[in-house]
Order: C-alpha cells, then structure tokens, then sequence
C-alpha cells in the first residue's frame, strides 16, 4: 500500500514573545542563517533518520519563500539532504496550498510506479508588516514526508480536492510583505466556505462521518476559525481538533498542516483515522489510516522534540535585524568574492558536507584531499560525509569586532567522531554555552548573500535537548 512510511519536522530553536508584537505565546522565528531551505533540509534529516537515503528517488520542495525567484531550491535541499544526483528534485511554489499539492503528487507518483520513495519537504518563513496581526501569527518551521510502497505506517484512503479563485491573501512579486484582505470576507467567503466544501465533499463521496475520525488536522489562520470550522463540520473540538498549536509556534504557512499532521501522527496509535485538509486557493483533503508500522518511526525529533527545545527572546530589533529589516554596521570589505565556478567545483564539499577517507590507512580529511595527511598515499581516497556525525570541539574562539547580525561570532575546531577535522562556525549557541571537548552536530545554514546568490555550508550547534 503507497502511503506515509516516515515523517520529520524542524521547528527553529528560537521563539519571539509575542508580547513584543502586541500578541500572546510565542511564535517560531528562524535564526540570522536560517531560511526555507536550511529548515527543509533539517526536517528531511530528521526524516530520514535511519533510513537508505540511496532509495530515495524522488524531493519536491514546498515554499511560498524560496531564496530564488528563477532556480529551484529542491536541488539545494538533495545535496544538503545528501540524497543521491540521478533523484526527479523539483519545487511547488506561489500556494500555501503548495505542501499537500507535492504530497498528493508524490502519492500518485507513488502509486503510479514512477518512483518506490519520494521526499515531500516543506517550508516556510513568511513575513507579516511589523507590528501587524499578521506579524502576530506567521510562525517559521518545516516538515518533510517519505512517500513509498512498502512499509507504509500512515496509509491514504482517500483524497479530494477543490480549486477557488479569491484574492485574500498574497505576496506581490519583489516584496517581503505577505498582503491580506479584510478578515470577515477572507474568512466567511474563503476559508471557512472552501475548506468546509472540500472536507464535506470527500465525506459524502466516500460516505464517512465525523465520528470515523480519531483525529483532524486543518489549516487555520486563527485558532478561533480552526474550532469554528471544525464544529460546523460536525466535529468535537475538544477532543477531536488537534491542537493548531499557535501559542507555541505560529502559523507555519506551507508547511503548517503537514507540521499539524506529523504532531498528530506522534500521538497516533495503530487504527486511528486522521482527515487532514489544506488551504491556499482551493483546499486539499485527505483521510489517512495509521497501522502498527507507526511504532518503528518514533525515534525522530520531529515535533515534540523541536517544540521543546527553545530559546526565547524579547527583543524586537533583534528579530528585525535578523529578518533583514534594520540596517546593519557595514564591516571592513575583504578580498573574498564568489565564483560561480568554484562553487560548482566545490558543491559536494560544500552542501554535502563530503570528505575524504583514505583506502591504504583510513584517514578521514576534510576538505577532500588527493594525498593523504597520515601516510602520503595518493589518489587512494574514497567519498567519506561528515554531516551525520557528531564531533567535539577541540578549540574555539569568540570574535566580538567584525559586524555580524549575532554577535560574538563563534569559530570552532571540531573533531568528528569515527575521524576528521574542521574548522566552521558555531550557532544558534552563546559562547559561555561552550567547553573544550562539548559534543556538538552539523546543521545546515546559509552563510550570506552575495550578488544575489545565496550560499550555503554546515556549522556546529549543541544538539537540541
């Protein structure tokens, strides 16, 4: 049977206190080096965890906040994902509807034998005008979905769609800004009226009733229209209508009701039916079937996990800073400058995070190396990858000068368990968090812009508890 066969998430570590925006609870916010990309790579690794990456065939990547307005993001995330070169990667853009769009389409890819597994991930890090309502609710965070015909531990029995034309909420081409309409014509005459048409359609086709249902999972821009529209579909809301989760994260845009899908799925036990539905222009709705397999798939972070690490901050020019929204102090420009070729050259290196382990002595290097450090073989190196592996710091430095958007900057040198060393920034960690010998991960993030290309590598964090 084609269904779910593993699930991920990634919720950043950091939370604005809405109190600052004039709001309640916190919301999801990324980091300075942090975007859709970074975060889907994050939650396809939390996905993958354990799995075959080689089986892996196929990544569509779903944003409505992609780094390029012309190149896809997907292939970025493959390599950061460390997912094999001959994979079918492309992106779903331009909807909020466009996660359960690339999860449909991975199911019919699925079952139409084109692919046995496909990686659904999706993103999102949308901006609201400051101090708007909107700004209140958007939240950052990514979820990803292994679609495959073996094992599946969450089944699709159905599905149904409907397609709507309404202008209520939009980003015009070149700006940060997510617009919105008046909230009781976008409610009444968008949301609730779509999404209720599309949950009561796929009931009626396939003769289910509300009280099939262990759990449903729907979109919401608000909490209060979440329970409002789950009552006027027959459905308790207490018991239910999982939680949308807004005081702790935010709306997640793409991403938020496959995120609401997987915080459902760790809780679900074997028989549970779930009805997910979507909404963006039209709506999308599913009724999934959770069966025993579920159980092999509970060692991720996922939500759980993510939404339990956390770091809160309370200061508003700092979250505007690291949006790109306050000018920063320009720092002294240096000779470094990108090459499009060197890039290419190094992109295994780069977004893989690929060394090299020697074939004659077993010496890891990094970067890739032709003679080998150790015992001098040359040309006797094999592809060794480095961002799986946990490391210790065996020095470190803080620097307090050069103008950055967090500050101080932190460089370590790290030694990865199993061999290798390298030298990388650290993040999402304060300096006096750090020791010689702290245990820390690779985590994927961007580095900085320049000419309008984004370019991305791997630091060091303190895993997340």
């Amino acid at each position: 049977m084609v269904g779910i066969t593993s699930y991920g998430a990634y919720v950043p570590l950091f939370r604005l206190d809405r109190k600052v925006v004039g709001g309640r609870g916190e919301k999801a916010i990324c980091g300075f080096d942090e975007d859709s990309i970074t975060m889907a790579v994050a939650a396809a690794r939390d996905c993958l965890n354990g799995i075959d990456r080689e089986a892996v065939e196929g990544l569509y990547f779903a944003t409505t906040t992609p780094p390029y307005a012309e190149k896809l993001g997907a292939p970025i995330v493959a390599m950061g994902a460390n997912l094999r070169r001959d994979i079918f990667a492309t992106d779903f853009a331009n909807s909020l509807r466009a996660g359960t769009s690339a999860l449909k389409l991975a199911l019919d890819t699925v079952k139409a034998g084109s692919a046995k597994k496909v990686l659904v991930a999706a993103a999102d890090c949308r901006l609201g005008i400051p101090r708007s309502a909107f700004e209140q609710n958007c939240g950052d965070g990514a979820c990803a979905l292994l679609i495959g015909d073996t094992d599946a531990a969450v089944t699709v029995e159905a599905s149904y769609s409907i397609s709507d034309e309404i202008v209520d909420i939009w980003r015009p081409e070149g700006e940060k800004f997510v617009r919105y309409w008046e909230e009781r014509f976008t409610a009444t005459m968008g949301y609730l009226s779509v999404v209720r048409e599309a949950v009561s359609g796929l009931m009626k086709k396939n003769n289910y009733k509300p009280s099939d249902f262990s759990k449903v999972v729907l979109y919401a821009p608000t909490d209060r229209r979440c329970a409002e529209l789950a009552r006027s579909l027959g459905f308790d809301a207490k018991t239910q209508l999982q939680n949308p989760l807004f005081d702790v994260m935010g709306n997640t845009g793409t991403a938020f009701p496959l995120m609401l899908l997987v915080a459902a799925l760790e809780e679900a036990k074997a028989g549970d039916r779930i009805l997910l539905a979507s909404y963006g222009n039209g709506s999308d709705a599913f009724v999934f079937q959770v069966n025993k397999q579920i159980e092999k798939i509970r060692d991720r972070r996922g939500m759980k996990g993510h939404l339990a690490s956390k770091k809160v901050i309370t200061d508003y020019m700092r979250y505007l800073r690291w949006r790109g929204l306050l000018p920063m102090e320009p720092g002294v420009k240096t000779v470094e400058f990108y090459s499009a070729v060197a890039a290419w050259r190094e992109r295994d290196q780069n977004l893989r995070l690929q060394g090299t382990r020697c074939q004659a002595c077993g010496t890891v290097q990094f970067p890739p190396q032709r003679i080998c450090t150790k015992c001098h073989a040359k040309d006797q190196m094999e592809p060794y990858y480095l961002s799986d592996k946990k490391g210790k710091i065996a020095t470190y430095v803080g620097d307090h000068i050069t103008p950055m958007p967090e500050m101080p900057t932190i460089t370590a040198e790290v030694d990865f368990e199993g061999g290798g060393r390298m030298e990388c920034y650290t993040t999402d960690t304060m300096l006096e968090q750090l020791a010689i010998g702290s245990v820390v991960e690779m985590t994927f993030r961007k580095m900085r812009v320049e000419d309008g290309v984004h370019i991305y590598f791997w630091k060091s964090t303190l895993p997340r508890t």
